[in-house]
């Protein structure tokens, strides 16, 4: 079929699913996954893979999207405000969730490679669910703001970990030749350093020009051509596109407050078809046959995961002394998982594909759970904000 016909089904089918699912009191984005399953290769196959890799641009367009949104809700007063608490919680977080994951999984199959690797990984939060379902409950308070600023850093913070643990796990299987300390942190902080020179650079530029316009479809062209510069270099790169985007918003929201006002209601006015094309087309690439596959040590994985994001976000909180909505809520809002870890999967299998089936096994892992964690994410933000009093405060 046309691709711009299957554009125009998506659009439609997901808004009408969206609405179906709100009726039932869930968030609009699970009903875009649902949509984006049926109309995928498990049932009724519109979708079939070679066809969604061809339109992986528009999946890189909408997270870039999504990463300069919430760049540009970061303003310094507020991370200076809260900046102590965030980077406490989320350390604490990340490194609980790796523990309890490279334990639980060591305890059930006693290779410490494979637990290192799936460690690592559970470590990334998807961001893009958590700010569809914060945009679509008008969500802002305290609580909203660190979920935010959560959600864009850990995915550097999980690169960081990877390194380190892909080279553990490299020398526990005897692969360790050529194996170095710059080696390891060479790529992950490359990576992230990049991004944020592309971002700050960007964003500068991009603020000088909003600065001087007033024609509000000049400054949502000028915004939307930044986004895309920033997402095609960072592609172009191999940096982080979300943190590149992520902070190409910081830097507008910063450097000049009317700017960046000016760029988000641009770019919020166009949000909606982006974002639901987004998740009819993750939904489409979730695989519902690879869940009986997951067996056991999926079930560790996604167990483990949930108590080392929800138990580590409610410690951080506790050790920061942030306020009690932090401590109980948080943690529930930080269930997704999607891109990042399976990019990373993807380059396991690089890595390690020669070392038996510890490649195998960690794609089919990731990418089976993550049809669980894409459907508990958005609820488990609904759920935070809710609990929190901070849904229609925005």
């Amino acid at each position: 079929m046309d691709i711009l016909f299957l554009i125009g089904i998506v659009l439609v089918l997901g808004v009408i699913g969206g609405k179906i699912l709100n009726r039932l009191k869930f968030p609009a984005v699970v009903g875009y996954l649902i949509v984006g399953i049926f109309l995928g290769p498990s049932v009724f196959g519109v979708f079939r893979l070679d066809l969604l890799e061809r339109m992986g641009i528009i999946t890189d367009f909408a997270l870039g999207i999504i990463a300069f949104i919430i760049g540009n809700e970061l303003r310094w007063g507020l991370l200076k405000r809260l900046g102590g608490k965030i980077i406490t919680i989320l350390f604490v977080q990340a490194i609980a969730t790796f523990i309890l994951i490279t334990f639980g999984v060591w305890l059930l199959t006693h290779n410490l490679a494979l637990s290192l690797i799936l460690g690592s990984l559970g470590v990334a939060t998807a961001p893009a669910g958590t700010v569809v379902v914060l945009q679509e409950f008008k969500a802002k308070g305290p609580l909203t703001t660190s979920l935010l600023a959560i959600v864009g850093l850990d995915d550097g913070l999980a690169l960081i970990i990877y390194g380190f643990a892909s080279a553990l796990a490299m020398f526990s299987i005897g692969g360790s030749r050529g194996v170095s300390l710059q080696s390891v942190l060479e790529w992950p902080l490359l990576r992230i350093l990049g991004a944020v020179v592309l971002g700050v650079l960007l964003g500068l530029a991009l603020s000088y020009v909003v600065k001087r316009r007033y024609d509000k479809n000049e400054i949502l062209t000028y915004s939307l051509g930044g986004i895309l510069i920033c997402t095609g270099l960072a592609g172009l790169f191999n940096f982080s596109l979300i943190l590149a985007t992520m902070v190409l918003g910081i830097t507008v929201a910063n450097t000049f407050s009317l700017s960046g006002r000016r760029t988000f209601e641009a770019i919020q006015s166009i949000t909606i078809p982006i974002y639901v094309a987004f998740f009819v087309l993750a939904g489409a690439h979730l695989q519902l046959g690879l869940i009986p596959k997951m067996g056991l040590l999926g079930l560790v994985y996604i167990l483990a995961r949930g108590f080392g994001k929800i138990g580590g976000a409610s410690l951080g909180a506790y050790i920061s002394k942030a306020e009690m909505n932090l401590r109980k809520y948080l943690g529930f809002a930080l269930l997704s998982q999607a891109g990042v870890a399976i990019g990373l999967a993807m380059i396991v299998q690089r890595e390690f594909g020669i070392y038996g089936e510890l490649a195998a096994i960690t794609i089919t892992i990731i990418t089976a759970t993550t049809i669980i964690h894409e459907i508990l994410g958005p609820l488990g933000v609904k759920y935070a904000i809710s609990k929190a009093g901070e849904i229609g405060q925005g």
